[in-house]
Formats: C-alpha cells, sequence, structure tokens
C-alpha cells in the first residue's frame, strides 16, 4: 500500500498508474458501451445516447480539428458511433474525419482531472453555433456521458465517474407553455374549417379530424397518428372516448433495427401495457364519424395515413398546418406564434379544460401528465383559475356564517 492506494498485483503499478497505462481514448470507449447497450435500446433511446455522446467526444480532441465542427459532428452520429457502423456510406472527408478522431480523441482517465471535467462540462453545455444549450439538453448530453463512464469505471478504465452527481446547470427553468401559443376556441373553430380548404398532395384522407383530436382530444400527435377504429368509442349522440394503447412515433431510421422511420411505442409517461382513455365532446365524435363514413381507414386500419398508405409524416402535417394558418388567421396573428406548431392545439385544449374548472388530476388523467407536470407545464394557466377559486372559497365561509 502506497498513501493508502492499492497495487495491481501483475503490474505491481498503483492502480492509478495502472489505469493511466492502459486507458484507451474516450472514443473507444463511447464505442465499446454503444456495442454493449445497443441491442437493448429503443430507437429514440439509441438517437439521444448517440447525440450526447458525440458532443462529449467532439469536445474532448487532443487539438482542434480543420475540419468544419458539423461536419465532425455528422461523422459521429451517422458513421463513427452507431455499432453497425450506419446505413450511410461515408464520404472521402467522412473516412478522413473518423480516422483523424481516432487518432486525436484524448484518453478517458484524462477525466479524472478537474480541467478535463471542464472542458467535457463547456461542450455539453454549448451548441455547435456556440450559443448556450436549454438545459433540457444538458441534462440528455450529461445523462448520456454519465452511462458510458459508468460503464468505464466497470470496466476499471476509470476509478469513479466524475460526472455522477454533478450539476452542469446553474438555473433550473421550467419549460412551461407560453399563453401566446394557445388559441381561443373561436380561433380554434376558424382554423380547423381552415384546414378543409388546404388541398393536401395526397387526397385519400381528411386532415381536419386528425388536428381536431388534439384539439379536443388534448392527444399528441404521435397517438393521433396511431389511432384505429377500434380505439375509437363514436355513439351516434353525446360524449364518446378514445382508448389510447400506443403511439406511433418516428426516429431516425439509421437508429431502428429494422430500417423502418415509425415505431410502435408506449404512452409516454405510462407503463408498456398501460392504455389511457380520453373522452371527446360531441363535435369530435361527429367529425370521426363523417371520416370514416366519407373517407374510410387505411390499409392497415388507421384512421389517418399517407402516401401508399403510409403513417402520415410530421413534416406532411406541419406543412397543411403552416398553410391552414395562413388561410385562418388573420396577418398579423399568422405572423405571431399563436399556434404556430400543431402541438399547440393539444396546449390549448389542456388550457381550456383547466379554465373550465375541471378538477387538476382528471385534466392530468387526460392530457396522460402528472398533476405536479401539470402545474409546471401549465402554471400559468393554472395561476389564472385561483381567483375563481378564492370567490367559491368566499361564497362558501358567507354561507356558513350565514
Amino acid at each position: 500500500m502506497n498513501r493508502g492506494e492499492t497495487f495491481d498485483i501483475e503490474t505491481g503499478l498503483p492502480e492509478s498508474m495502472y489505469r493511466e497505462e492502459r486507458s484507451p481514448t474516450l472514443l473507444r470507449v463511447v464505442r465499446e458501451y454503444l456495442d454493449h447497450v445497443w441491442p437493448d435500446l429503443s430507437p429514440n433511446s439509441r438517437g439521444r445516447l448517440v447525440d450526447g455522446l458525440a458532443v462529449a467526444v467532439q469536445g474532448f480532441l487532443t487539438e482542434e480539428p480543420d475540419f468544419d465542427p458539423a461536419v465532425v459532428r455528422r461523422v459521429l452520429t451517422t458513421f463513427v458511433l452507431p455499432p453497425d457502423g450506419s446505413t450511410v456510406e461515408p464520404t472521402t472527408e467522412g473516412r478522413e474525419v473518423a480516422a483523424w478522431l481516432a487518432d486525436h480523441s484524448r484518453r478517458v482517465v484524462e477525466l479524472a482531472d478537474q480541467d478535463g471535467v471542464t472542458e467535457v462540462g463547456r461542450a455539453l453545455r454549448t451548441n455547435l453555433d456556440g450559443k448556450r444549450a436549454a438545459n433540457s439538453t444538458v441534462d440528455t448530453r450529461k445523462g448520456a456521458l454519465v452511462q458510458a463512464l459508468g460503464f468505464a469505471v466497470d470496466k476499471a478504465y476509470l476509478g469513479e465517474n466524475p460526472f455522477s452527481g454533478l450539476n452542469l446547470v446553474k438555473f433550473r427553468d421550467v419549460q412551461a407553455v407560453d399563453p401566446g401559443v394557445v388559441v381561443n376556441p373561436l380561433q380554434a373553430r376558424e382554423l380547423l374549417a381552415s384546414v378543409s380548404y388546404v388541398r393536401p398532395r395526397c387526397r385519400n384522407r381528411s386532415w381536419r379530424p386528425f388536428f381536431a383530436a388534439l384539439y379536443y382530444g388534448g392527444v399528441r400527435p404521435s397517438e393521433a397518428r396511431f389511432l384505429a377504429e377500434q380505439h375509437c368509442e363514436l355513439p351516434r349522440t353525446g360524449w364518446g372516448a378514445l382508448v389510447l394503447p400506443n403511439s406511433l412515433g418516428r426516429s431516425a431510421a439509421r437508429y431502428s433495427d429494422d430500417g423502418q422511420t415509425y415505431q410502435v411505442r408506449s404512452l409516454k409517461h405510462r407503463a408498456d401495457t398501460a392504455t389511457r382513455t380520453v373522452p371527446i365532446p360531441p363535435v369530435l365524435v361527429r367529425l370521426f364519424l363523417d371520416h370514416l363514413d366519407e373517407v374510410g381507414t387505411g390499409p392497415d386500419g388507421r384512421l389517418f395515413w399517407g402516401k401508399d398508405g403510409a403513417p402520415i409524416s410530421n413534416a406532411s402535417y406541419t406543412d397543411i398546418w403552416r398553410r391552414a394558418r395562413l388561410l385562418g388567421l388573420p396577418p398579423r396573428l399568422a405572423g405571431s406564434m399563436l399556434a404556430g406548431r400543431p402541438y399547440d392545439l393539444r396546449h390549448a385544449a389542456v388550457s381550456s379544460w383547466i379554465a373550465a374548472g375541471v378538477p387538476l388530476p382528471d385534466v392530468a388523467d387526460r392530457a396522460g401528465h402528472t398533476v405536479d407536470m401539470l402545474t409546471k407545464v401549465y402554471a400559468k394557466f393554472v395561476h389564472g383559475t385561483r381567483s375563481t377559486a378564492n370567490r367559491k372559497i368566499e361564497m362558501f365561509l358567507d354561507d356558513d356564517l350565514g
């Protein structure tokens, strides 16, 4: 023993020196880690890991490369880090970048020094354009690196994980919904009506009920994309319901085992087998019934589909919505952030339920949130109901005194 440090039995070196002698580069550790966990990850999880670890590797080099930083990042995420080498054939420049990275990635043991931690931490907090990354982005990147370095500790490449428990974000921000994006009921009806006048490139479906599901049902676009007729309870009169079993998410094809862009996923914030039942008002029930009568379902039974029966793409519904806003909003509002994204229709739905006085646990259940998350994300709308609540309490107290 020396200064309380153990020795490696085979070499006789102190453990710190032994690790330094055999330390691989951060790039090699990251690739080993991804090889190890890749089969058990969903495509989106693979994408998040690759993106976060690419930032760390690019931020921990022996010298600055002469290549464009965006090119280096692209080579890392499409060719160097994915275990299958990606389906993308690298260019000559891509091969040169990959070889350069292999020669200039710093050894992972150097992260035991504070200078190394500071350097990588700075990279995780910074985007390619030099601007500060959002807190959620920093957390995602750091989470990826913590997992990879935990693997390095297990492999005895590092004595401890220098990023475990390290706070890279000085001030926490809550991604609260801005009231400026939320349409009122009249604006929502006008926008949904305007969708009918937008001529989609593919004419085998109706877009209006798709967007109406986001507004009247508060569902996420990926949940609406998964909807099939058997998921809908559509009585001829009164309220109906959507029983949501899954969503149909999208990720880069290079991160999926079968090369497909769309994957069936469990509902957000729910167990794999959990469903969510969302009551829907008569106006949405009628839209769905008319849609089924006039258009029917896609080849796979889904309510909404795209070209050749494929799932509708993000680009398609975003383009339809962009054009619908130009028709349905006056010029001064069309240039604003009001309902700027289809997802803002969901925000409008949830905020309207809150404004209507629906109890927060019920709102959270309909939206697929926890109450805690609901009060954070929709804080400005929850606050707006306090005056109504105060009047109700005051009336109760006055009645009690009387």
